[in-house]
Parts: structure tokens; sequence; C-alpha cells
């Protein structure tokens, strides 16, 4: 009902680019945002945090659209990454559970998320009126000025009742062709050795992001550089973040993560559906929870992470040893390189930055 008047706010505060999870309440306006504006479609709303930090970093004004129970999925993401950088963050959720809410276990999350907020000091706008419409930009514009988070819960009687813009679906015709026959030797390599020969491929105007605990202090050994951005928390977050920075750049990102990392996560089907040419995914695969003291995941010697990923479209290379690294983070080009490495740390120190040093040095330097 009015889904344009809500555009129009985020067009005006300067919005270019919306994360999207539709709610059955605001289809309407899920619709119109793939008209208006540049959209990246999520399957989980935690990932949508990692990537509208990464759009952030690269200079993008992105806010997130969502159903308010997806704010359950993403609290840590949303205070372990974005309010311990000190990143604006604009969450536009369809407020279940209110309004003669129909639906019983939409009640008891989404009637508390207002008091939850306030525990972690989020800011938060209820939008219930046409007349308080303005309250998006202006919560949109307080965010982006002050690096906060921001949630809009829009009642569910500010879309009326809903209904799909008309659309022509595409075809869903297409041919399949997967078949993945490999043997996985036994690995040799350290991660240590795989991230180094990485970073020795790294250029001036190239990008590194690298994931929480172990691999972010072996990618600083290895080359502390400004351009490296090292993750303090937000398991699962390291390659949405990649992904919503390579969105935004025509520079090369190289994000390092790890096959316990992705394997939480929900983002090749975001990856497959984006497939930015200047994204390089180094997953070293040793089967564990490496920072957390190597204990064997669940996919240890049963899943092939290459296999997962191949299956979403996005080409894998598996290597061994530190120039198979170097060689196939050379080729560029959409892709993940699967380094198969044992399960041991190394004694490399601790990030010596804060979360504002790391945010504050990687944007300066772009």
């Amino acid at each position: 009902m009015h889904e344009q008047e809500v555009a129009d706010q985020l067009k005006a505060a300067g919005v270019d680019m919306v994360v999207s999870l539709p709610c059955d309440k605001n289809k309407g306006f899920t619709d119109l945002v793939h008209h208006c504006f540049r959209v990246v479609d999520i399957t989980r709303e935690e990932d949508g945090v990692g990537i509208c930090a990464g759009a952030y970093l690269m200079g993008a004004r992105p806010v997130m659209s969502i159903q308010s129970s997806g704010i359950g999925n993403m609290l840590n993401a949303m205070m372990s990454l974005t309010a311990c950088y000190r990143m604006p963050l604009v969450i536009l959720a369809s407020w279940r559970g209110v309004d003669d809410e129909k639906i019983e276990a939409q009640k008891p999350f989404n009637t508390r998320i207002p008091e939850l907020l306030r525990v972690y000091d989020i800011d938060c706008t209820d939008v219930e009126s046409p007349d308080q419409i303005p309250l998006i930009g202006k919560a949109v514009e307080d965010a982006y000025r002050d690096g906060r988070i921001s949630v809009v819960l829009i009642h569910p009687k500010m879309w009326g009742r809903s209904e799909r813009t008309d659309l022509d679906y595409p075809s869903r015709e297409r041919t399949v062709s997967l078949n993945v026959e490999k043997r996985i030797c036994q690995p040799t390599m350290t991660r240590l050795e795989a991230i180094a020969a990485m970073m020795g491929t790294v250029e001036d105007g190239d990008i590194v992001v690298s994931n929480i605990g172990v691999p972010s202090k072996e990618v600083c050994a290895s080359d502390d550089r400004p351009l490296n951005f090292y993750m303090l928390g937000s398991y699962t977050q390291a390659t949405p973040i990649a992904l919503g920075i390579a969105l935004c750049t025509d520079r090369r990102v190289i994000v390092v993560d790890g096959d316990g990392s992705l394997l939480g996560s929900s983002v090749f089907p975001v990856i497959a559906g984006e497939m930015p040419s200047n994204l390089t995914i180094l997953c070293v695969d040793n089967g564990t929870f490496g920072s957390t003291g190597n204990q064997i995941n669940p996919a240890y010697d049963i899943v092939d992470i290459g296999a997962v990923a191949q299956a979403f479209g996005i080409p894998v290379d598996t290597v061994y040893d530190a120039q198979g690294v170097a060689d196939a983070v050379s080729r560029g080009g959409m892709r993940m390189v699967q380094a198969m490495i044992v399960p041991k740390n190394s004694d490399a120190k601790n990030i010596s930055y804060s979360a504002v040093e790391i945010r504050d040095r990687f944007m300066g330097a772009l």
C-alpha cells in the first residue's frame, strides 16, 4: 500500500543496495525494490550482515529488508561484526507477531524485539502509520552518520494486503552436468604455508579478507598490509564480507575461509546468483574447527567442501602444496581454491589492531 513511499525514502537517503529476504507481509515491497535498487537476494539473514559490511567498506550504502524474526538469526553477527567495527547497518524489518498476527509461532520472539534491541543498545524505530514513513529516511541518515545499527519495524498494516506485482518467471530449463570424481589425498601442507603462498600472489591493489581466529593471525604474520581486512568475530561471515566487497569494486578480492565456516554458512547460493568475476575463495580445508583446537568437524572424511561448491556452479581447484595454491589463486576469476591442509595452528601472534583501527586503515587505503 505504501511501498513506493518507503522506496522513495530510501532513495532520498542515498541507499544504493538492498539485501533482501522476503516476508509474506511485504511481498509487494520485495518486488518493488528489484526495480528500484541493486538487490542481493540471500537465503539466511546472518549472511546479509556480512554482505552489508563489505559493501559499506567500499563506500556503498546498503540496507537489509527482512522479516523481523530474522533478527534472531543475525544478532551475534550484528554485535561482533557491525557494532564491534562501528559500521552502520539499517534493517527494514516487516514486523511479525503484532497487529492481530494469526500465526502462533510468530509471537514469542517478535513481540519482544523492542525490548531485546534496548538490551543491546540498538536503535529501533516503529513505523505504524503513513505519517511516520519519513522516519525511515531519518533512520538511514542517522545510522550512516553515527556508524550505528538501526532497526525499522514496519507494521503489517502499513503494507495493507500486500500483493505480488505481475512477474513472468523465466524458464528453469537447463542442462546440469556435474561429475565429481577425485581422490582426496592425505594432506601435508599447513595453513600457514597455504596462506603465505597465497599472499605471495597479492598485488598492491588487491583486497584480502581473512576469517576469525588463526587464519587472520596467519595472514597478518605472512604480510600485514592495510588492504587486509582482519575479522575478529562473526563466525561464517568472512565470505559474505568478501562478496559484499567484490560486488562494489573491480579490484581482485581474495577471502581466506575454512571448510567448517563455509559448511556453516548459507552463502554458496548467493555467490552462485551473483558470480562476481573478481572474487576468489581460498578454503583452507583441514576437516576441523582449527581456531578452537582442531576438533574434527562433522564432515571430516565424509563431505567434500569442493564438491559442495561445485554443485552450486562454483569452479573449484583442489591443491595440496604451496605452488598449487599460488598457481590456482593467480588464475583469477570466480573460483574456490580448496587447499588441503593438516590440522595444525602456527604460533602467529594475535592481531594487534582494534576493530575500528582495522576498519579505518582499510577504508583509508582504498
